[in-house]
């Protein structure tokens, strides 16, 4: 099997292995590549794995061999599942692969505002300990999780694995999702949205980019918000409204907000996260943990045995099931 692999750089800096992928066929890698760069990268490949490059109709005509497509993602919005559908191609994902690794960096954005650990570590290299007539000082308020409300916008794998965590520090934990808005499942409550927005002391967002929670959180629902909240966005930069969340911090409607997902990626120059109050920003890695990163090329490669086995797995479209 001839196999293309496309946005190499976007999975590895070097630290990851590929050999599970070359045990499976002939790979050719390219790092990012233009739209117009595409379908020659391709050329006779059987298989294309991509993360973000966009795999069209015309990228697909362009390229007759190719029969498969495979995404280092769990998203595959950047792939025309439907035209792949009409020219009998393949389309893989790799769902749950991240879940542990973007659960972590949720509960890193929130203690960077509960505990301010890293602010105090910068306040101590720039000598304010030093220079300090006391052994301890409060520079930033630190807060205590225990006791405090975790609102979780999107119940699926990473939102249980988050809930989970919470639970762990006794915190109060409610979510909503589109399947549940009541009820209870263990000692998670299940609440509609509009009391998600106006209970959480933090309020985590865990959903898909949909018609439906595209922008989902807007100016309304951080006028529902209290003042004290903090906002944390590892899910997809749409489903926020940027300019709405970064006036509530410049006007003090919101405490905090830890973002790792914009809605253009990369950051660009005049982004109003880069000005706004109490934000802190990472750069979409949430997922990216050297484990996450090692499974997600394990599973790849499955996907590629099964496809080339005739039992094609993570499918999705037609082949789906």
């Amino acid at each position: 099997m001839k196999i293309a692999v496309l946005d190499r750089c976007t999975v590895t800096n070097g630290d990851i292995s590929f050999s599970p992928i070359e045990q499976v066929g002939e790979v050719r890698y390219f790092d990012l590549l233009s739209p117009g760069e595409v379908p020659a990268a391709i050329g006779e490949a059987d298989a294309v794995i991509v993360n973000k490059a966009r795999i069209t109709a015309e990228v697909m005509d362009a390229c007759p061999n190719l029969k498969f497509v495979g995404v280092f993602a769990t998203g595959y919005n950047n792939i025309d599942v439907a035209a792949a559908d009409e020219r009998g191609i393949v389309v893989c994902n790799v769902p749950g692969y991240s879940t542990d690794s973007v659960a972590q960096h949720t509960f890193a954005l929130m203690l960077h505002f509960a505990s301010h650990a890293d602010d105090y570590a910068a306040s101590v290299g720039q000598g304010d300990w030093v220079r300090s007539k006391a052994f301890s000082y409060f520079k930033y308020p630190v807060y205590e999780l225990a006791g405090k409300t975790l609102g979780i916008f999107g119940y699926g794998t990473i939102g249980r694995a988050v809930a989970k965590i919470a639970l762990a520090f006794g915190m109060t934990v409610i979510a909503t999702s589109r399947s549940h808005t009541s009820g209870c499942e263990g000692e998670v409550t299940f609440v509609d949205a509009d009391t998600l927005f106006a209970t959480s002391d933090y309020l985590t967002l865990h959903c898909p980019l949909t018609s439906e929670t595209d922008r989902v959180v807007n100016a309304r629902a951080l006028s529902l918000m209290k003042s004290t909240a903090v906002l944390i966005n590892t899910a997809r930069g749409g489903v926020t409204d940027e300019e709405a969340v970064a006036d509530a911090l410049n006007t003090g409607r919101l405490r905090g907000a830890g973002i790792d997902v914009l809605c253009e990626e990369p950051m660009r120059e005049d982004h109003p996260y880069l000005t706004a109050k109490n934000c802190t920003v990472t750069p979409h890695v949430a997922w990216g943990s050297i484990e996450a990163r090692t499974r997600l090329i394990d599973i790849v490669a499955q996907n590629l045995k099964a496809f080339e086995a005739g039992k094609p797995q993570n499918c999705v479209g037609v082949f789906k099931g």
